[in-house]
């Protein structure tokens, strides 16, 4: 099976976040108490890209290893379904979120760069390494992105879904981007 027909079943797309969602650097800097808290960076286009699909009915999610505040308001602002945290075995998590969507594993597209995503990868229709993923975790993967996390991989799976979904010529159309718009300008 290719990756247009692999991305063409997608019904959630689900994600780790640090190295996937964020460039996997973790920032620690004291707050109005003196504690320090943890943020993350967070990509913009990503972040729009995920908005189109909850557009079009595709669900996401996260589940990661870490707790972190910056993930859940991500979550929020991007429109997630569902956010899993502090869990670093993955599969309970996969087969409760499973059963709640009501889809097959098929149906699902994970998106991951260590080796706690493999098991999940295994599990899911469309299994996705980001380029700065650990080199085990390309080699399971179906498809590996150009981009690097946290600049523009997640966006780039949000993009081949949709092309492949047929969603894409919509999306160019809500902003008024027409065949040949660019060279026009």
């Amino acid at each position: 099976m290719d990756t247009h027909e692999r991305a063409s079943r997608i019904k959630l797309l689900l994600m780790d976040v640090d190295g996937v969602l964020t460039n996997g650097k973790l920032y620690q800097v004291p707050g109005p108490d003196g504690q320090l808290q943890e943020t993350k960076g967070f990509d913009s286009q990503d972040g729009i890209g995920l908005t189109w699909l909850s557009w079009k009915g595709i669900k996401t999610g996260v589940i990661s290893g870490r707790q972190s505040p910056a993930t859940v308001e991500r979550a929020r602002q991007v429109k997630m379904t569902y956010v899993y945290q502090g869990h670093i075995e993955k599969i309970p998590i996969l087969e409760e979120i499973l059963s709640d969507a009501k889809i097959e594993g098929s149906e699902v597209a994970y998106i991951g760069d260590d080796f706690t995503d493999i098991t999940i990868m295994h599990r899911v229709g469309f299994a996705v390494a980001v380029a700065n993923a650990r080199t085990e975790v390309k080699r399971e993967a179906h498809y590996v992105t150009k981009a690097v996390g946290g600049e523009g991989a997640v966006r780039e799976v949000v993009e081949l879904i949709l092309k492949a979904q047929n969603f894409w010529a919509e999306i160019l159309k809500h902003y008024e981007i027409g065949e040949g718009a660019a060279a026009d300008r």
